[in-house]
């Protein structure tokens, strides 16, 4: 599975580090940060294959900000997921706006900080079933539990 994380802070890094370990291609961009990866969210986008999965990895108080950017450039059936927990009425309506355009949307509060990269993640997720079944089955084909 190939996956677009935007937000590269201490947990977004394990977690980026944790899906190359078990062979996932990731593509970043964090837009605070001069870490390697991509140059814009432009460029993060065209680096992905069709549909997209996007994961927005950045503080609660700037993901419309992001989306403002991000939706533009996505297509019918890509995916953003919200993992920054976000008051779940924003996602909500976030998700409601991204499906008018034919884009999917999860909501996924994440938690495991840095010790993630060697336990795992909790991740609680809302959203369409057969969006989060899509994603489940790209990581079991590479092998990722």
């Amino acid at each position: 599975m190939q996956l677009g994380m935007i937000g590269l802070g201490r947990m977004v890094a394990s977690m980026v580090l944790r899906l190359l370990k078990r062979g996932h291609g990731c593509v970043v961009y964090d837009p605070k940060a001069s870490a390697p990866g991509s140059k814009s969210v432009e460029d993060l986008v065209s680096r992905l294959r069709t549909p997209r999965a996007i994961w927005l990895m950045v503080p609660a108080a700037v993901v419309d900000q992001e989306l403002r950017t991000l939706t533009p450039l996505l297509e019918q059936d890509d995916i953003v997921i919200g993992g920054g927990n976000s008051f779940y009425r924003d996602d909500i309506r976030r998700g409601n706006d991204l499906k008018s355009r034919g884009i999917h949307y999860l909501d996924v509060g994440t938690s495991g900080d840095v010790a993630g990269l060697e336990r795992g993640y909790c991740l609680m997720i809302g959203g369409d079933p057969g969006v989060t079944r899509h994603l489940a089955i790209a990581g079991k084909d590479r092998g990722y539990r």
